[in-house]
């Protein structure tokens, strides 16, 4: 879990803690009130959170290579242990190559990084 996680978690338990406490010491009446009240405002954050993060994460394509194995190529082939993208617009906005394998070559071309046909 990391620190934020964390942070939430424990701003989530002690809401609930002081809610529970609220509620002990009023009436049926004004417990079902403030309930109310607070379960309406809970959900319109929830609503509001689901949107932050769905947005957040739509900001474009990521390509992640890593840890590949090696590949030879042979008589005029290719060989490739990183990343290919296309030369088009469709290329990711993001683009990491970590460790790759070994990439060979006899006569023919080797890419262990990143390149575009």
């Amino acid at each position: 879990m990391t620190g934020q996680q964390r942070f939430v978690v424990v701003i989530f338990s002690v809401v609930v803690a002081a809610l529970a406490g609220v509620f002990c010491f009023l009436s049926w009446e004004r417990a079902n009130q403030v309930a109310g009240i607070v379960s309406a405002l809970v959900s319109i954050g929830s609503l509001g959170a689901a949107l932050w993060a769905t947005l957040a994460t739509v900001s474009g394509t990521r390509v992640y290579v890593s840890r590949t194995g090696s590949a030879t190529a042979r008589a005029g082939g290719s060989a490739n242990s990183g990343a290919i993208t296309p030369s088009s617009g469709a290329a990711a906005d993001t683009i990491r190559v970590d460790r790759t394998g070994d990439a060979e070559s006899e006569g023919g071309q080797a890419n262990s990084g990143f390149s575009t046909p």
